[in-house]
């Protein structure tokens, strides 16, 4: 059995600052060894379920936040900037099933800690056939392009609601209470792994009941930025087109295709963020 694990940093237990989880901070380095314990103890409680091969794409801020080393179960580490498949990198139609660890609430979801949607800089909304989606379910479009079931999510509690839609039957795994952006009550790192690892023994038991996520044919999928200017540059990608001042659509019933211009959307934009 092969899992594919898709790794990001916010939705970890004790993290609720910017400065824990990008690299060059003095809290980096605690940052670093909470998420690698939540992501090896994912990969345990597969391996109990009888998983046997892992793919661990590290999909957070420069990607290189984990260590090839420190992995278990003998996992195989994608890590790096400006991956043609960004926080799906790696996967294909070879796997059994799709872990989002430490993933997090859309840049609008209430009580969300340290919520976005790809890049705070730019994106204000997304929208999937008129719904506000997260990372979750714009992640969703490449699993169910390759059928490919989403099996487990972890994160606070807006990350498991907004996986709800495109994984009712995930195993979903909150490991702290936000209280605020910037604030939330956490579960000790010891309770929240061993909820993890019993979490992903129960995804991996539960494999057969899994569904794919599922998309009304064709999908719109509408991307809000911040100002303006960022919405005359998307509109320069072919077949990108503008529906308001600050807001683009795309169309389409190739889901990967869809994510793809998605993806260069985010890398064109970043350019007009303030830095």
């Amino acid at each position: 059995m092969k899992l594919f694990l898709s790794t990001d940093f916010e939705g970890t237990s004790g993290i609720v600052a910017w400065e824990q989880i990008i690299e060059g901070n003095a809290e980096y380095e605690q940052g670093r060894r909470l998420l690698t314990n939540e992501v090896n103890a994912v990969i345990a409680g597969a391996q109990e379920a009888g998983a046997s091969s892992f793919v661990v794409n590290d999909a957070h801020h420069a990607m290189r936040n984990l260590h090839p080393q420190d992995l278990g179960g003998r996992a195989t580490l994608i890590t790096g900037k400006h991956k043609p498949m960004y926080m799906m990198e790696g996967l294909d139609e070879s796997f059994d099933g799709i872990c989002f660890v430490s993933y997090h609430g859309s840049i609008g979801a209430e009580h969300a800690i340290l919520s976005h949607t790809y890049n705070p800089g730019a994106i204000w909304e997304v929208r999937i056939n008129g719904e506000i989606v997260g990372e979750s379910g714009i992640n969703a479009l490449v699993a169910a392009h390759y059928k490919v079931p989403i099996i487990f999510v972890s994160g606070d509690e807006a990350t498991a609601n907004e996986a709800a839609t495109i994984a009712p039957q995930a195993e979903k795994i909150i490991v702290k209470h936000s209280l605020g952006r910037f604030a939330a009550s956490h579960l000790h790192p010891d309770v929240a792994c061993e909820m993890l690892q019993a979490g992903a023994r129960r995804a991996v038991e539960s494999l057969s009941a899994m569904q794919l996520p599922g998309f009304t044919l064709p999908v719109t999928l509408e991307i809000t930025f911040l100002v303006a200017d960022m919405a005359e540059m998307a509109c320069w990608i072919r077949g990108v087109d503008r529906v308001a001042p600050r807001t683009v659509k795309v169309v389409g019933s190739n889901l990967l295709d869809l994510y793809r211009t998605f993806v260069t959307i985010v890398t064109l934009t970043r350019s007009l963020v303030d830095r």
